[in-house]
């Protein structure tokens, strides 16, 4: 008597998932290198909107009027992009957001029921330092500057062509 042994006469599966990776795998690895390297560091990359800490939705929508305000002709050139451009003519070629010592401090400061004082205090990792101080009127929008900083960063959006 002679035993049918199937398992003897069968060869063993091939895993095709385990081939198809091997085959592939300096593909997949040339892929996510070149993911780590490129796109990482772009959707990391800090700016001054990034370094403000948490404000609550009144402060932030104060902070919106001021960061948003594109001067009376409104030709594209707002507050925010104002200050950024000044920071990068300061540092120019340098990746300055990405330095742990380099700090923004945002103050809030309600005065009355339409008035706030906003102080934006920019400190480099050189020493290097910006001041701003604002008045914003919540109502009407309007915005008065309280240092000369301020006021030639409100010029350049109201003068912008």
């Amino acid at each position: 008597m002679v035993r049918n042994n199937k398992k003897k006469d069968e060869k063993p599966k091939k895993n095709d998932f385990k081939s198809f990776l091997k085959r592939r795998a300096p593909i997949y690895l040339a892929l996510i290198t070149i993911f780590v390297i490129f796109v990482i560091p772009e959707l990391t990359k800090g700016d001054l909107e990034s370094s403000f800490p948490e404000l609550t939705s009144e402060q932030k929508q104060v902070v919106d009027i001021l960061m948003g305000y594109n001067g009376p002709n409104e030709l594209g050139l707002t507050v925010m992009d104002a200050i950024t451009n000044k920071i990068n003519e300061e540092y120019h070629d340098e990746k300055i957001f990405n330095n742990k010592k380099t700090t923004v401090e945002l103050t809030i400061s309600k005065l009355n029921d339409e008035e706030y004082n906003i102080i934006l205090n920019f400190k480099s990792y050189k020493e290097g330092e910006l001041n701003y101080d604002w008045n914003v009127n919540k109502i009407s929008g309007k915005i008065t500057s309280n240092n000369q900083d301020s006021k030639h960063i409100i010029d350049v959006v109201d003068f912008y062509d």
